[in-house]
């Protein structure tokens, strides 16, 4: 049994010398280059050792992952764009059904108001954690997601029985029940379904709301596009400061702008708040009727010299140089939706944004700082108004101390947008710089009543 195995080993080793020798043998007539062995060696090397690794599972991994982009379907693609249109009105369709109605928000309101707790507030009815939930299960499946630990968490405050209030929670859900309801109404405006709005989509949002608002009933029908082209431009002033041409629906909802605007349900308005209101009809009618009676040729824009006459008509000619240099034109006139931008920056002058506007014009040379000589060169134009009202014009070097005083920049030379914006005397400074008017302001702001003799008189400016 032994001698047939050694055999057979023998055999063995016969046979791979054989093959040995044939691949030497073939080793020595082969032609190829060097570079082409080596070429060789290295693709049957990373083959061999991906295989050894695992690699080729690795490879085609790629097509586990899930698809993550989906083309937009081009103008042309008329189907696919019908197809994606009615996919996206079912889809906020189904959201808005998903909403709490005004029945199921009233029925949670007594859900609530049953499920109080002792001790008994005066002030406000409160819930236990153990209510909380109970409350949660009647109410509903629509209701689940409002009755978590988190909302619950984020609701309490110092109770020292560990309850929450009812009329917040309340509340709560009335405002995410509202948001989403706008967030709704909002994407049905959104005519390219990627979560932003163009100029075009808010004007026609807000023109179908109009009729939905009493407090701006009186309004003619004719005068709907100045008005629409007025609340639009707020939106975009603040919240476009890019100049995109859109916004995020994101955006509108997270600031106090439709807020304000919606707020012009309320039959009830009082007078004071419409005047404060940039969409309610006196405002809006004052800024328009400003507009118009600036324009004293009647052509529909303003020049230069007609936008001098602005407010109290004290802004410096070096200023409003500037504006024209930087801001749109048609033939060197400002057309009202520039006059727009105009108003809202020089009535926010505590915004960023209105202040990122005002120093683009400070910032003659585009340096992103104001230095001693920009604020000079804009400063001699208010000391050339003051001799022009007989005032003995004040020193540039005081006011300049002033304003480093006041900012404290980090660099002790210029001052940047950044600065301006984090002293919160921004307003104050460029008012010092652009406005004879706002300079005087700052000048007497420790006197308690002016004299009559003092400041500017401008009761003589005819703005008719």
């Amino acid at each position: 049994m032994i001698i047939p195995k050694v055999n057979m080993a023998k055999e063995n080793r016969n046979e791979w010398s054989d093959i040995l020798k044939r691949r030497l043998a073939h080793s020595n007539t082969d032609d190829r280059s060097e570079e082409e062995k080596k070429a060789e060696e290295m693709m049957l090397f990373s083959k061999y050792y991906s295989d050894w690794k695992g690699g080729s599972d690795k490879i085609m991994s790629y097509k586990k992952i899930p698809r993550f982009y989906f083309r937009l379907p081009a103008n042309e693609e008329i189907l696919l764009n019908k197809l994606r249109e009615e996919s996206r009105v079912m889809f906020l369709q189904r959201k808005s059904r998903e909403l709490l109605d005004h029945e199921e928000l009233q029925n949670l309101w007594f859900l609530l108001e049953k499920h109080q707790v002792p001790p008994v507030n005066l002030e406000e009815a409160m819930i236990s954690y153990e209510a909380y939930l109970q409350v949660g299960e009647l109410a509903g499946p629509k209701c689940s997601k409002f009755f978590t630990a988190r909302v619950y968490a984020k609701l309490f405050h110092t109770d020292p029985h560990g309850r929450i209030s009812i009329m917040q929670f309340f509340n709560y859900v009335m405002r995410k029940v509202w948001l989403d309801q706008t967030r709704i109404g909002l994407s049905l405006y959104d005519v390219v379904g990627q979560g932003y709005l163009r100029e075009s989509d808010l004007e026609n949002y807000i023109l179908e709301l109009i009729p939905t608002l009493p407090q701006l009933d009186g309004l003619e029908k004719s005068f709907y596009s100045f008005y629409v082209c007025t609340a639009v431009r707020k939106f975009f002033f603040f919240l476009d400061p890019l100049r995109t041409g859109k916004i995020k629906i994101q955006d509108i909802l997270a600031c106090s702008f439709l807020d304000d605007l919606l707020e012009l349900r309320d039959e009830e308005l009082s007078k004071e708040s419409q005047e404060s209101n940039w969409f309610s009809a006196p405002s809006v009618l004052r800024v328009y009727g400003q507009y118009l009676n600036l324009d004293k040729d009647h052509n529909g824009m303003l020049s230069k010299e007609e936008l001098s006459r602005y407010g109290t008509a004290t802004l410096t000619s070096v200023f409003l140089e500037r504006v024209y240099q930087e801001c749109l034109t048609y033939d060197g006139e400002m057309d009202y939706k520039t006059y727009l931008d105009f108003v809202l920056a020089l009535e926010n002058k505590k915004e960023p944004v209105a202040l990122h506007y005002l120093f683009k014009l400070l910032d003659m040379d585009n340096q992103g700082y104001l230095n001693v000589f920009s604020l000079n060169y804009f400063f001699r134009a208010i000391q050339e108004q003051m001799k022009v009202h007989c005032q003995v014009p004040v020193s540039f070097q005081d006011v300049k101390d002033e304003i480093f005083d006041m900012v404290r920049p980090k660099d002790p030379c210029k001052i940047t947008l950044q600065d301006l914006v984090n002293s919160c005397q921004g307003d104050i400074v460029t008012s010092i710089l652009i406005d004879l008017n706002g300079f005087w302001t700052y000048e007497n702001r420790e006197a308690p009543v002016a004299n009559d003799g003092d400041g500017i008189n401008t009761s003589s400016i005819d703005d008719s």
